[in-house]
C-alpha cells in the first residue's frame, strides 16, 4: 500500500515501473492500477476506443476515453484501471486507461475553462455553452426559459430509445429531438452504444452533458442551463433528460441517483417547459421493490418533484395496470400530478426494430418485459402531443 501522493507520481511518471513489481497492484481508497502494453488498439464510437493490452502475461480488454488521455499505439505501455475487474463487479467488465506512460495530456485539448472530474486525478476543462468563451453565451444570457418545449424524464438510460422514437413519430422528422445526459450514470457519453445507434437511426439530433457528465455535442453546469443549451443553442423540439448507462441503488427510499427525476422535472416545469415523466415499470423484476412502479419512481414522484408534471401511463394487462393504478395512488402521486394513459408505444418500438436499434433494459428485452419501454415510449408521445397541441392556433 502507498501514499495517495505517491500513487500519483507512479501514475503519471515514466519512472512509475521502475518500483512496480510485476503483477503487482496499486491500490489506494479502493483504486486499483497496473501497468499493461498495447497489443491491439480499435475505435468503437467517436470518442471511445478498446484496447488489448498484454497485463502480466494475459490478453485483457479495456477502454479508453480522448477526452481524458492521448490515443496509444501499440507496443505503448499504459497504466490501467482495474478495479472493477479485480473485485468482480457486474459493472465496467473491463479495465480503463488511465494514462498512457510517456504522454502528455490528455488526448483533446480544450479552449474552455469550466471543469469536469473536479478535484480528481482525472480533472479537465471543457468549454461548456454557458461560459463567456462559448459562441452560445450571449444567447443562453438573454434565455431564461424553454418557450413551453415539452421535457420527457427517464429514469433509466435504456429509456432514452423508446421516448425518442415516439417523439420521431408523432413530430415528424423535421422535428429536433435532444438528449440531456446527466451525471447520475455513466459520466462518458461515449460510452453509450444507445445513444449512437439512435443517432445513426435518425432518432435522435443533439445531445448536451451536464455536470460531470461531459462528451456531448454540448456541455453544460448543470441541468438548467443544459436544458436552456438544448432548447436555444441546439435549437431542440423537445428534449429527453436521463442519466447515462447504469444506475445507482441501494434498496433504500432515497439512496439512488434515480432520485434525480423529481429534480429534473421541476426543472424543466420551472424553466417554462412541459415535464412530462416515463415511468419505470416492470412486471419481470423478480425484486418485490421493482414490480409495477418503481419504488425509486414513487419517491421521486411522491415526495421529491414539488411542481405538477405530466406522468404518462402505458396500456397494460388488466392486471398489470390495477397495481399501477394501486401503487401510484398510495403514494399521492394522482393527487401532484396530471396522469395521462397513452397506448401508442407499441408503434414506437416497431420503428426501433425497423431501424435496427435493439433495446434491453436491466438485461431483458421486450418480449421479457415490455413494460419499461412502452412507458417511455407513452411519455413520448404525451410530450409531442402537448408539443403539437400549443402549435394547434
Amino acid at each position: 500500500m502507498v501514499t495517495g501522493e505517491v500513487t500519483c507520481f507512479f501514475l503519471f511518471r515514466e519512472s512509475w515501473t521502475q518500483d512496480a513489481q510485476p503483477g503487482e497492484v496499486w491500490a489506494v481508497a479502493g483504486l486499483h492500477v497496473r501497468e499493461g502494453r498495447v497489443r491491439d488498439i480499435w475505435p468503437v464510437r467517436p470518442g471511445l476506443w478498446q484496447l488489448r493490452v498484454d497485463v502480466d502475461g494475459r490478453e485483457e480488454p479495456a477502454l479508453l476515453y480522448e477526452a481524458l488521455t492521448p490515443v496509444p499505439a501499440v507496443g505503448d505501455r499504459v497504466a490501467l484501471n482495474t478495479t472493477a475487474v479485480d473485485l468482480g463487479l457486474g459493472t465496467g467488465g473491463m479495465h480503463f486507461v488511465i494514462h498512457v506512460l510517456g504522454r502528455e495530456g490528455p488526448g483533446t485539448g480544450s479552449a474552455g475553462h469550466i471543469v469536469k472530474l473536479r478535484y480528481t486525478p482525472l480533472q479537465f476543462a471543457v468549454l461548456a455553452a454557458e461560459e463567456p468563451a462559448s459562441p452560445h453565451h450571449d444567447l443562453l444570457v438573454q434565455r431564461d426559459d424553454l418557450a413551453g418545449m415539452p421535457v420527457v424524464v427517464a429514469e433509466l438510460h435504456s429509456q432514452l430509445p423508446p421516448a425518442a422514437a415516439a417523439l420521431r413519430l408523432a413530430l415528424g422528422d423535421d422535428a429536433r429531438i435532444a438528449y440531456v445526459m446527466t451525471d447520475g450514470g455513466a459520466l462518458p457519453l461515449a460510452l453509450s452504444s444507445v445513444v449512437d445507434h439512435l443517432r445513426q437511426a435518425g432518432l435522435l439530433d443533439a445531445t448536451v452533458t451536464v455536470g460531470h457528465a461531459f462528451g456531448g455535442d454540448l456541455e453544460a453546469v448543470n441541468v438548467f442551463s443544459g436544458l436552456l443549451a438544448a432548447r436555444w443553442a441546439l435549437a431542440a423540439d423537445a428534449a429527453i433528460v436521463a442519466m447515462g448507462p447504469g444506475v445507482v441503488g441501494t434498496g433504500t427510499r432515497f439512496g439512488t441517483t434515480a432520485i434525480e427525476t423529481g429534480h429534473h422535472l421541476d426543472a424543466a416545469d420551472v424553466l417554462g417547459g412541459r415535464a412530462v415523466a416515463a415511468l419505470r415499470l416492470s412486471f419481470a423484476d423478480p425484486r418485490p421493490r421493482q414490480r409495477g412502479v418503481s419504488h425509486h419512481t414513487l419517491t421521486a414522484l411522491g415526495v421529491v418533484a414539488q411542481r405538477p408534471c405530466w406522468v404518462a401511463l402505458p396500456r397494460l394487462a388488466p392486471e398489470q395496470e390495477q397495481l399501477v393504478w394501486e401503487q401510484l395512488a398510495g403514494a399521492g402521486v394522482p393527487a401532484r400530478h396530471r396522469l395521462v394513459v397513452e397506448d401508442r408505444g407499441k408503434s414506437a418500438l416497431d420503428l426501433l426494430a425497423r431501424r435496427g436499434v435493439e433495446l434491453r433494459s436491466m438485461g431483458r428485452t421486450p418480449e421479457e418485459d415490455a413494460a419499461p419501454f412502452l412507458a417511455a415510449a407513452a411519455a413520448g408521445f404525451v410530450a409531442a402531443d402537448l408539443l403539437l397541441a400549443s402549435r394547434t392556433p
